[in-house]
């Protein structure tokens, strides 16, 4: 008896070291993997100076994601602080603590398209792979809005991850956009905006950070456990797009963050920039999510 209890205890601590070398290996091939050099051959794309194409670089700013992370006026901010995990976004403004200060407009492109920064690095937490189709106008619009934003002083840049996070991500549990992307990929041909499915899909690739290539949601992998699962884009098992079965409900959902019985869907999704989006966009979108194939949900 004495034997079979030595051996247990015997087996549960190789398990225990085991595990903890696991966890130590994890965490240096986690740091080593944010530390690695990706080498890409980046093209400039032109950049606008009309008043037109900068307000239209302001409205995907605004619509797409951008100012929900580094604020409208670009200086930057707390995006996670849960005690755990604590990511700040750059001050993208030419002010203090400024993260863009010797950016040239390919860098700019390494980095919305890519998920890489000037010097190699990947870029954490940023969801490049939602931009990385971007029409060249279109990336070209944005940078040039964000050239002429005001300088203010911001925060500087701060990934901290919690060790399972960072362990995730060595094994890749977790993964960074330039993991993601396929750098190869052609952007996508400058199109007018129109109420076509072609179109909702231009506007839903923005929406792949959150919801999967897929759009059938599931729970981000190393996210908060506050977070909710993003949910099911499409007709499958789980979709949400039941509630939304005509273009109004569905812009009435983006713009006010409700569904159509009066409950409120989570802060986590930002309405602040949806609700922005104008009707040609919205439904589009619509018409887009309502042409998938039916996913189950949750497969990213």
């Amino acid at each position: 008896m004495n034997g079979w209890v030595r051996g247990i205890g015997l087996a549960m601590l190789a398990l225990g070291l085991a595990l903890a070398a696991t966890v130590c290996a994890g965490s240096w091939l986690g740091e080593r993997k944010m530390a690695r050099r990706i080498a890409l051959d980046v093209a400039d794309v032109d950049l606008p100076t009309d008043a037109a194409s900068i307000g239209h670089g302001r409205y995907l700013f605004n619509t797409r994601g951008c100012a929900t992370c580094h604020g409208r006026d670009g200086s930057g901010a707390a995006v996670i602080d849960d005690g755990t995990m604590r990511i700040v976004s750059p001050n993208i403004t030419a002010g203090a603590n400024s993260a863009i200060t010797r950016y040239r407009t390919r860098d700019w492109v390494r980095t919305l398209r890519h998920g890489v920064k000037p010097d190699g690095r990947p870029l954490m937490i940023m969801p490049s792979e939602d931009y990385s189709l971007l029409s060249d106008a279109d990336v070209g619009a944005i940078i040039a809005y964000v050239r002429q934003l005001a300088p203010v002083p911001g925060q500087a840049a701060q990934v901290r991850l919690p060790l399972s996070v960072k362990v995730m991500y060595a094994f890749g549990a977790v993964r960074d956009a330039a993991e993601t992307i396929d750098h190869g990929a052609a952007p996508a041909p400058a199109a007018a905006p129109a109420v076509t499915i072609e179109h909702g899909a231009y506007v839903a690739h923005s929406c792949i950070g959150c919801h999967g290539e897929n759009l059938t949601g599931g729970r981000i992998p190393g996210t908060p456990s506050a977070w909710p699962a993003p949910a099911n884009l499409t007709p499958g098992h789980g979709s949400a797009m039941i509630r939304y079965r005509t273009p109004e409900s569905f812009m009435a959902m983006l713009r006010s963050g409700r569904r159509p019985d009066g409950s409120s869907i989570s802060a986590v999704m930002p309405f602040g920039a949806l609700g922005e989006m104008n009707e040609v966009d919205m439904r589009a979108l619509h018409a887009y999510l309502k042409s998938l194939p039916p996913r189950a949900g949750g497969q990213r």
